[in-house]
């Protein structure tokens, strides 16, 4: 099997030490907090008020417009807030507190549907919508948007993204093994929602017990296919993955969908196949708690909602004083300022550097060796466009590209000058589209 990958790239120590430890259940949590905001888009509006009894899988937040999702109560209990709390994304949002019963009982409306490939494409998608599935590989699109392309738009493939590029993160990993059936079975119910017939599951080079697994559950199954990539970051980004599976290229400003591609999470596909089939909203996730800081990291199985110091517990606490705590990974995730945030859909981990391993940067001037540009996948000129950007020269940073950049931090990872390269990029972009009230790339993750 020929090894596909795409231009540019960086290959940072992987640090995926859980990569072999199976996923666990994080128990029943005393409360939750669930944001109204845990998507692109509007918040969703509260469905109850405080006082009132909800049961799991109970939907306490409905949908505000066609980029929105639907959000879910993940434990029974009784409502005891909303209000704003603090946000693992930025500041305090809008959220509903609910604290445990200890039942878990279950929303009747949870039924399984023995005949879900009967359903037809529409029926699909509203099922999507109303579960409240986002992108679960961190970008956490809703899920129904990107099932619904436009129809002068022609969709002929469907890409399952297995990469898990990031470094300490191996929680899709797990899935790919433990959870295979489901996850193609999900990914069947892609194909048929877009009436696809060509399906490809791209997966890093170093998970070849998940390829194995994969390759395994569709033996039988002649429009599927195990695409072997090489192990190197950003590989997980949509554009580079459509580009090393199919050699199309997904031109400046413009969607995968215009090429034909859609591109999905394996935890997405799982998630849609839980829906469809057994009728569960999104109210868990797995998520990867790891880094030097945590003194026994996991894969684990979360409520939505739930408080990260309670799942760093269930870990074991801290080893020492910590010195930076991330949600996701260490290039495209957010430092947290507390522990008291929750767990979100999009939340890929919780990684956990300890002092000594968190390097204070001295900045320097730029040396004009070209490495940002070398290793870019985009093609673009980082440099270039924080230059332009320090002087305010927005117009003359758009030139170079500003626009395409998705913002993984590859070129701030290779800078020998330690410039903040992707700071200066998102505040470049951040000028530029709101003079012109357009959109530039704001993500990596596929699906």
């Amino acid at each position: 099997m020929r090894i596909k990958t795409f231009r540019g790239g960086v290959h940072p120590p992987e640090e995926k030490i859980t990569s072999q430890k199976p996923i666990q259940e994080l128990p029943l949590p005393k409360k939750v907090v669930i944001p109204l905001s845990q998507h692109p888009g509007a918040p969703a509006k509260p469905m109850v008020k405080v006082g009132d009894r909800v049961m799991t899988g109970q939907k306490i937040g409905k949908a505000q417009g066609h980029i929105s999702s639907n959000i879910h109560a993940s434990i029974s209990g009784k409502i005891t807030s909303i209000e704003n709390h603090p946000h693992s994304l930025g500041p305090p949002s809008l959220a509903i507190t609910i604290e445990s019963d200890g039942r878990d009982e279950h929303h009747p409306n949870i039924k399984h549907n023995n005949d879900y490939f009967k359903l037809h494409p529409n029926e699909i998608r509203e099922i999507v919508r109303e579960a409240g599935i986002v992108g679960l590989g961190g970008a956490a699109f809703p899920t129904y948007v990107k099932l619904s392309p436009p129809e002068d738009k022609w969709i002929d493939t469907v890409i399952l993204n297995g990469c898990e590029c990031e470094p300490y993160l191996t929680c899709d990993h797990r899935l790919m093994i433990e959870k295979t059936y489901e996850i193609i079975e999900g990914l069947k119910i892609i194909a048929k929602t877009l009436e696809v017939t060509s399906s490809y599951i791209g997966i890093e080079k170093n998970k070849e017990d998940a390829i194995r697994a994969v390759e395994q559950e569709i033996r039988n199954e002649a429009n599927m296919e195990v695409v072997s990539l090489k192990t190197k970051y950003p590989q997980g980004s949509e554009k580079q993955l459509i580009k090393a599976v199919l050699n199309r290229k997904v031109p400046s400003g413009e969607l995968p969908l215009d090429v034909g591609v859609i591109v999905q999470n394996v935890g997405t596909a799982l998630a849609i196949s839980e829906a469809v089939r057994k009728g569960r909203p999104l109210t868990e996730r797995v998520i990867t708690v790891a880094g030097g800081g945590i003194r026994n990291p996991a894969n684990l199985r979360v409520r939505i909602g739930t408080i990260f110091q309670e799942v760093i517990n269930f870990c074991g606490g801290f080893i020492g004083k910590p010195g930076k705590i991330i949600m996701g990974g260490p290039l495209m995730g957010f430092s947290q300022y507390t522990t008291l945030v929750p767990v979100i859909k999009g939340t890929t981990g919780i990684l956990v550097l300890p002092e000594e391993e968190v390097e204070e940067i001295q900045e320097r001037s730029c040396i004009r060796c070209s490495r940002c540009v070398d290793i870019c996948p985009m093609a673009i000129t980082p440099n270039l466009i924080a230059k332009y950007a320090s002087k305010n020269k927005f117009d003359w940073a758009e030139e170079y590209g500003a626009l395409d950049c998705m913002e993984c931090g590859a070129c701030a990872y290779v800078c020998p000058a330690k410039i903040p390269l992707v700071q200066l990029i998102k505040y470049t972009k951040s000028q530029l589209t709101r003079v012109t009230g357009g959109t530039g790339n704001t993500g990596v993750t596929g699906g």
